[in-house]
């Protein structure tokens, strides 16, 4: 009777299976520990074929891939985005399906904030906004320009000096300011960009720039958001924003250079060349 079920399952399956043929060519030896293998089963009922596909394509004994004809099955398999549930309508052959997954534009986003522990919260935009808000009292500013007075007491400390300074509101887009203190090869320098929170497509409709100065000198930075699927890392070790070697920044914190006193101010536009 299990048998009935296992072949029934597999026959209904858009027509991929050819019912007791198929059955009885998965029960053959495992090429490498040469165990007899039958159909696995869960609770004394049969799995349906998108749920036990890896059990077909690897020896349940020894765990070690399995060779054609099983391989030839998976081949014929097309399956939904493993997203379908977030709006990807997508399907495709069950190797391509596990490439486009990793790459899917509708996965959930991972929140952007830095530090030494990366924080493991993942969701949309919205939620991800409220989540910086509420979890890591991150500061909402509202329209494309900004003016934000960075300030550290101890202007030799470097390390876990990655901050998220502000998130901005813009018609409803989100944009994150980062601040981090790092070195580049062995100078002490600090870096400030700002990463969009979306896909890296639309990123590339807007440009930004930012300034920091004082006492008659100024540095500009003008360029595009990245995205926050790149980590601030990335985009730190790309050097992708407005780099300031320390005594700069001294320089522009003014007094008595005890103390970093750092003046962030930008703004954000469409661009519509892109």
């Amino acid at each position: 009777m299990e048998e009935d079920s296992f072949v029934d399952s597999l026959t209904t399956y858009d027509g991929i299976y050819e019912g007791e043929d198929t059955y009885h060519r998965c029960r053959r030896s495992c090429h490498h520990c040469r165990r007899f293998l039958a159909p696995a089963k869960s609770n004394n009922r049969a799995l349906s074929p998108a749920t036990t596909i890896h059990e077909l394509l690897e020896c349940h004994v020894c765990s070690k891939s399995m060779f054609p004809p099983i391989h030839q099955v998976a081949e014929s398999l097309e399956l939904p985005c493993k997203y379908c549930s977030l709006g990807c309508m997508e399907i495709f052959p069950y190797y391509i399906k596990l490439r486009h997954d990793a790459h899917c534009n509708y996965r959930p986003y991972s929140c952007p904030y830095p530090g030494s522990d990366e924080c493991s919260k993942v969701g949309d935009v919205p939620f991800l906004v409220d989540h910086l808000r509420e979890d890591h009292k991150v500061d909402l500013h509202v329209g494309p320009t900004f003016n934000h007075l960075y300030v550290k007491l101890n202007r030799l400390e470097m390390e876990c000096a990655a901050r998220m300074l502000m998130v901005f509101n813009w018609y409803n887009k989100y944009f994150c300011l980062h601040f981090e203190a790092f070195h580049l090869d062995i100078a002490p320098v600090y870096i400030t960009f700002l990463r969009f929170m979306g896909d890296a497509t639309e990123a590339r409709s807007f440009s930004y720039r930012l300034e920091v100065g004082n006492n008659g000198r100024k540095l500009i930075w003008e360029g595009t958001p990245r995205s926050i699927r790149d980590s601030h890392q990335k985009v730190r070790n790309s050097h992708d924003g407005l780099i300031i070697q320390r005594n700069m920044a001294l320089f522009f914190s003014g007094g008595d250079r005890k103390e970093l006193k750092l003046r962030i101010s930008g703004r954000i536009w469409k661009d519509n060349s892109n």
